[in-house]
């Protein structure tokens, strides 16, 4: 039976509903601050929390409801005759529901125009210690935080009971959301001390929270959602907004943050098209339509039902060049009213707009998480950015100017290829790729396979060093002209002997990325 129930909310949605029927039911409300006034105001009879406490408020509301007669009420459990008998002793009356939602933390620190003593001032310490009393003793005390709950919770106290089941689920919400308040305050609080992931501490926790679930995961027969990270700024998919389209799917999300971390890469405008985590075509020009052309031109198969990135806002002139072609997302920092009109025509085709073209990698302590059974890797994200000008030339013959620039795109290129990678380009487009083989050969193959007669006069780029001379044969018996590569094998000097027969030119970068 609910009898006595303790209302201290940040967030009012549906507080007076939820309230007025609670006191309908002639349940006893006890309040603190702007929630008792809000439900005086609404004429619903409260009583103040200092009354219940007989202590007054101090420091400025930073205590309220810290008191024995608050935690006293909500811990004792109701089949102990020993609880019982302390809380007689004490003058105590036991709690039976506690409906809290906390102070705006991430809010006012994400702003960007509180002060560190706001931030501070919002951090909720009353709040989440009820909710976890509560929560500990859910058998006999609801715990409830989420407005959402408030009209199913109701109907259960009319109906004359709360079912255990709901007991247990407000429970593990609200010990959800105080783990997550205070992974928020963590995580604020690291980065003004300059402690990060990165740092490796003994106890990780990081705050997510869910941008939507998916219709399912990778399969059908998996469930999926999507979970923002807080305290994000910048461009990017988490906080993309979807223009138009069908619901994003698990796929759709991981495809369009590769292809919008890849145009990232490069100042001029750019487009990728990425098919199954990898690229299958990308394209540097002038124009984002010139770009866009360059990346179909380069798998106009592949690209069937592929995910496109741009850097660029798509105009009308990209638009009528996207609109034949058969996509599942689009991704760039927004679209002409005119190129939307045409894009608007296919009703299922997912339009993202990030608001401002994506950032150029920089140096930065990003980090990168991967689930493994029983535990998570955690690493830095591969966000160095590589200096051409501190590539070393190994061979006899150094590129030639073109050359160069199709080394420097293939390589930007080949980073965001799963390994083993190989990219083939020539005029600042793919022609050809070989991703995520078992052996770097094969993926040279695959590569040179695709590229065709575009082989020839092209350069390769690879993502790790060459552990024997076959690949650079192999690119010579294609008519590549050059390759970049980190270099650092035993067997250097066979792949550059391999090259200097075939008058290739070769760069070593020092830097490798593997893409698992």
């Amino acid at each position: 039976m609910i009898a006595r129930a303790l209302v201290s909310v940040y967030d009012k949605t549906g507080l007076v509903k939820f309230a007025r029927g609670l006191a309908d039911l002639g349940i006893e409300l006890i309040s603190t601050g702007g929630t008792a006034r809000a439900l005086s105001e609404a004429g619903i009879r409260v009583k103040q929390v200092s009354e219940e406490t007989g202590f007054p408020e101090i420091l400025g509301g930073r205590v309220k409801t810290l008191h024995p007669k608050i935690h006293g009420g909500l811990l004792a459990v109701r089949d102990d005759p020993e609880h019982l008998r302390e809380l007689a002793e004490a003058g105590i009356s036991p709690l039976d529901m506690v409906v809290v939602n906390l102070y705006p933390f991430k809010e006012v620190a994400s702003s960007g125009r509180a002060s560190l003593r706001d931030v501070i001032e919002n951090i909720d310490i009353g709040g989440p210690t009820m909710l976890r009393s509560a929560a500990k003793n859910y058998a006999n005390v609801l715990a409830v935080c989420d407005p959402a709950d408030y009209d199913p919770v109701l109907a259960e106290i009319r109906g004359g009971r709360v079912s255990d089941d709901t007991r247990l689920r407000l429970a593990v919400k609200a010990f959800s959301h105080t783990a997550h308040y205070d992974a928020l305050v963590s995580c604020y609080l690291g980065r003004l001390a300059g402690v990060g992931p990165l740092d490796f501490p003994a106890e990780l926790t990081l705050p997510f929270e869910r941008v939507r679930a998916m219709r399912y995961g990778e399969n059908p027969h998996q469930v999926a959602a999507f979970y923002r990270e807080p305290f994000t700024q910048g461009p990017c998919v988490s906080s993309a907004e979807q223009l138009q389209g069908k619901d994003l799917s698990y796929n759709n999300v991981g495809d369009a943050d590769t292809a919008l971390k890849l145009v990232a890469e490069f100042e001029a405008p750019a487009a990728a098209a990425i098919k199954h985590a990898n690229p299958c075509g990308v394209g540097v020009a002038d124009t984002p339509a010139e770009a866009f052309a360059r990346a179909y031109e380069s798998d106009p198969v592949s690209i069937f039902g592929g995910i496109i990135g741009m850097n660029r806002v798509v105009d009308v002139e990209t638009a009528r060049l996207l609109a034949p072609v058969f996509l599942e997302v689009v991704i760039a920092p927004g679209y002409d009213e005119g190129a939307l009109d045409i894009l608007r025509r296919k009703k299922d085709l997912r339009l993202l707009a990030t608001g401002e073209p994506p950032p150029t990698p920089r140096p930065t302590r990003a980090y990168d998480l991967r689930k493994v059974g029983g535990g998570l890797l955690v690493q830095e994200a591969d966000s160095a950015v590589d200096d051409p000008g501190g590539w070393r030339c190994v061979t006899h013959r150094a590129p030639s100017p073109d050359e160069m620039r199709d080394l420097v795109f293939g390589w930007k290129v080949c980073k965001h290829v799963k390994s083993n990678a190989i990219v083939i380009a020539r005029s600042l487009r793919t022609v050809g790729i070989g991703a995520g083989q078992m052996s770097r050969i094969g993926a040279a193959r695959i590569a040179i396979g695709a590229a065709g007669d575009r082989a020839r006069g092209a350069v390769m780029a690879s993502d790790a060093f060459f552990p024997f001379p076959d690949v650079v044969e192999e690119a010579a018996r294609a008519g590549i002209a050059a390759v970049v590569q980190p270099g650092g094998s035993v067997r250097d000097d066979e792949s550059i002997s391999a090259a200097d027969r075939a008058g290739m030119a070769m760069m070593f970068t020092g830097v490798r990325h593997f893409r698992h």
